[in-house]
């Protein structure tokens, strides 16, 4: 049995982020990981280029896709996992503790017609549960820090880490938004880099350091050697003090609270008005700015 899936990475530039289709090549199967719908805030349009790049992909490869992954309920950018669950059938699935975001997001936006409880996903994954890609095995790990509800799909010898980690060149996630933890990421690094060091460590998204090419697939080995945040911070007390001195320093994303109402929601865009056109509804003064 082949544990070494195919993986093909798909850059979106504009905002940095790496959508992922994971096949086994024995059967065909596939899974998508953490697909992107268009959106561009100046002019509200809403597109599903980069989904349809994902199907046109599994199309020529003659894949068949079984499930549509999100790692975490996203912040600077839109989930396209229900454009391709109308497109496909193919079954959503998110951590379990996307209930827990849910139910502070909704707060935030002071909606009470979300409903809490995962059910707009199809499958809910704890931390240890198991699935196969084909006849290859999958395992999900709670990854905590970056949000509370963040996940890490081990799926062979690959891992999709997301914001987790970064590029070794550009070091971890951030952990200052709402139920983030500079302390639970740190946990969440460590329990990462205890897998085998050839274990494939695929990141969600690159921001071309030092104006490199877009870069997403690194190893475990590589990742504990080299990562800027790890291999400088050796301990827990450095990275979780550095981590939040650096996180202080950072400006919102520009698309959290656009986002944040639609990724709680599996993707899903609020629901047409009379008019039939939808609306997001952005919550002021909710954070702090430094107005740059």
């Amino acid at each position: 049995m082949s544990k070494h899936p195919e993986v093909t990475g798909f850059y979106e530039k504009r905002t940095g982020s790496v959508q992922y289709v994971v096949a086994d090549p024995a059967t065909k199967d596939c899974v998508i990981i953490d697909p992107v719908l268009d959106y561009d805030e100046k002019s509200g349009a809403v597109a599903t280029f980069e989904a349809d790049r994902l199907l046109g992909f599994i199309a020529q490869k003659g894949y068949r896709l079984t499930q549509i992954l999100d790692t975490h309920p996203h912040a600077d950018h839109f989930s396209a996992a229900d454009y391709l669950r109308q497109k496909t059938g193919a079954p959503t699935a998110i951590g379990a503790m996307i209930t827990g975001v849910q139910k502070l997001w909704n707060g935030f936006y002071n909606r009470d017609d979300l409903a809490a409880d995962g059910s707009q996903w199809d499958r809910l994954y704890a931390d240890g549960d198991g699935f196969q890609v084909g006849s290859i095995p999958a395992r999900v790990m709670h990854s905590p820090g970056h949000t509370l509800a963040s996940v890490t799909y081990v799926i062979g010898d690959a891992a999709f880490v997301h914001d987790t980690l970064f590029m070794p060149d550009s070091g971890t996630a951030r952990a200052d938004f709402p139920g983030g933890s500079a302390t639970a990421l740190w946990a969440s690094i460590q329990a990462i880099l205890a897998l085998p060091d050839e274990t494939r460590i695929f990141t969600g998204h690159d921001y071309c350091q030092g104006g490199r090419e877009a870069a997403w697939e690194s190893t475990v080995a590589s990742q504990r050697a080299e990562n800027i945040h790890i291999a400088k911070y050796l301990t827990e007390a450095g990275f979780v003090a550095a981590r939040e001195a650096r996180d202080a320093t950072l400006p919102m994303p520009r698309l959290i609270l656009h986002a944040l109402q639609v990724n709680t929601n599996a993707g899903r865009l609020p629901a047409p008005e009379a008019n039939g056109s939808h609306y997001l509804k952005i919550p002021l003064n909710l954070f702090k700015t430094t107005w740059d």
